[in-house]
């Protein structure tokens, strides 16, 4: 503001217990009805209710509350928030006592998400008197319930945090909350006053940043903490198996299907109807699996499909389909060598079949295997794989899939299970559609054909949840996998994704349902409603 005062924001809330006497000395701020004080001679707005916005980047618009407000039941940055402001700042004074500044902490992270805003907060330092009361400048900046930075209490030549805001991101959140929005109607009496000159920068315009104060976490679906990590695993095996368990009982099915292919998602998934049965407080025996061998099964997967039914104490049927796909080709006029799309495809639906059918005759649900990052790309055959009664793991994403297995393995099943899950957690991640290679290991590998699924996640994570732009999503790519991928690869596989996320709609729309999990969904009833045919 090169040194001019814009404008001048009263405290709203005294507090007057305790060590606290300011209803003794001071008047609210929210009594004075004076549009604007005098300072060094000059008038200036005054009031709580001022947003104070850069001329050069509307989205940053300054809200201010001062100590208590925070504290208080309706503090001011709330109203200031749904007004427009995207970054909150609090000069308190607020001392030190033991167990205090984790509540700060918390009030800080939990106000920002509160206000979909960023959240400021500097508190008076140890220079301050202390006749009774010991201060410790407290500083915090947080985003969105995430506290990016925080400095070191107790610091006699003071301290000075610095964090980055995402501004698009919090844009991003405020457009998706209708219940946010709706608020904007009670914010007619705040004045907005403009600070910085030069006229506003456009997107194109802008600078180009090459680091980053915070952190980008190159997995945002998996924590980095082991701690918060095993937490998360144990409450996405809940949320599953919980649903599934209430889909069991309210549809009067006492029995379900489950196909097994000893690859990772049936494997989970197979984990979560056991689990489910018993929540339900359903006899396993009612739990089918079947494993269906075709061109491309490989030994290996074969054997931990059999290993893992066993460790589960699930009896597991064996039905080959390659003969019927043999048939259905012959049928169709094709040759049978040549290795296309229907090719592969025959198999996939084939499988469906074989469930949907062993259902009927049991009276059983389909359990679906597909995942979210599966979902996300299109990577399933549409009435295929695509299809089953519940996809139980269609709100997990795959880099999280590999976590879940390894927390129950570790926690919850007996040595020939675990045994098993550590075998499939080893094996390449592949629908083994085409025949194995001369070894008889398996040739046809996912990640060779559409890439890393820890770039797709990251890429679903960003673009979905975060609502970023592509120029964007590479940039933060390039930070969180610099070493490990080159600027071309992030790029290819950006481009890639976006078109099959795009091009594969048709598939999401006719999903079956399955449980939400995390922040990210596709569902067609729920997070997703978009047209199949977006040019």
């Amino acid at each position: 503001c090169q040194g001019r005062v814009i404008g001048v924001v009263p405290k709203s809330c005294l507090p007057n217990t305790q060590e606290f006497y300011e209803g003794r000395w001071f008047t609210s701020g929210r009594e004075i009805a004076a549009p604007q004080i005098r300072v060094c001679g000059k008038p200036v707005p005054f009031g709580t209710g001022l947003l104070f916005e850069s001329a050069s980047d509307p989205a940053c618009c300054v809200g201010i509350e001062v100590c208590e407000d925070l504290w208080s039941p309706q503090p001011p940055s709330q109203a200031l928030a749904v007004g427009g402001a995207t970054l909150l700042c609090n000069l308190s004074a607020s001392n030190e006592r033991v167990g205090k500044a984790d509540y700060r902490r918390m009030l800080v992270a939990a106000q920002s998400a509160r206000c979909l805003a960023a959240y400021a907060y500097a508190g008076a330092g140890v220079g301050e008197s202390t006749t009774d009361l010991v201060f410790g400048g407290h500083t915090l900046i947080a985003e969105n319930g995430r506290v990016l930075a925080e400095g070191e209490r107790f610091v006699r030549a003071g301290t000075r945090v610095l964090a980055d805001i995402d501004l698009e991101f919090l844009l991003h959140e405020r457009r998706q909350n209708a219940v946010f929005a709706d608020h904007n109607a009670r914010t007619a009496l705040l004045r907005r006053l403009t600070f910085g000159g030069g006229t506003a920068v456009q997107p194109a315009e802008a600078p180009i940043a090459t680091e980053l104060l915070r952190t980008v976490e190159p997995h945002p679906f998996v924590p980095a903490d082991r701690a918060c990590r095993d937490e998360r695993c144990a409450e996405v095996f809940a949320i599953q198996s919980s649903g599934l368990a209430t889909r069991l009982l309210n549809t009067g099915f006492k029995a379900a299907v489950v196909g097994v292919s000893g690859g990772l998602d049936s494997a989970l998934a197979l984990l979560a109807a056991c689990e489910a049965f018993d929540r339900a407080g359903l006899d396993r025996s009612g739990l089918h699996a079947v494993t269906m061998p075709g061109f491309g099964t490989t030994a290996r997967t074969l054997d931990n499909a059999r290993r893992l039914c066993e460790g589960l104490g699930v009896p597991l049927e064996q039905i080959d389909i390659t003969q019927a796909c043999r048939q259905h080709l012959a049928d169709l006029g094709h040759d049978g060598v040549s290795h296309d799309i229907a090719f592969e495809n025959t198999q996939a639906r084939e499988r469906t079949q074989v469930l949907m059918d062993r259902a009927n005759m049991l009276h059983a649900l389909v359990v679906g295997t597909g995942d979210l990052s599966e979902i996300a790309l299109g990577w399933c055959t549409f009435n295929g794989d695509q299809m089953s009664m519940y996809g139980v793991n269609g709100g997990v994403p795959k880099t999280l899939v590999r976590d879940v297995i390894a927390w129950v393995a570790q926690r919850r099943v007996n040595e020939v299970a675990r045994a098993a899950l550590h075998e499939i957690l080893a094996t390449p991640v592949s629908p083994e559609l085409l025949p194995a290679d001369a070894n008889g290991e398996i040739a046809q590998k996912t990640e060779d054909v559409i890439g890393p699924y820890e770039l797709h996640d990251f890429f679903l994570y960003h673009f979905v949840r975060c609502g970023a732009s592509e120029a964007k999503i590479r940039f933060l790519a390039g930070i969180a996998f610099a070493g490990c991928y080159a600027p071309d690869e992030i790029a290819r596989w950006l481009a890639l994704f976006l078109r099959r996320f795009y091009t594969q709609q048709f598939k999401r729309s006719s999903l079956p349902d399955g449980p939400k999990v995390g922040s990210v969904g596709l569902s067609p009833r729920g997070d997703w409603r978009m047209p199949s045919d977006v040019p």
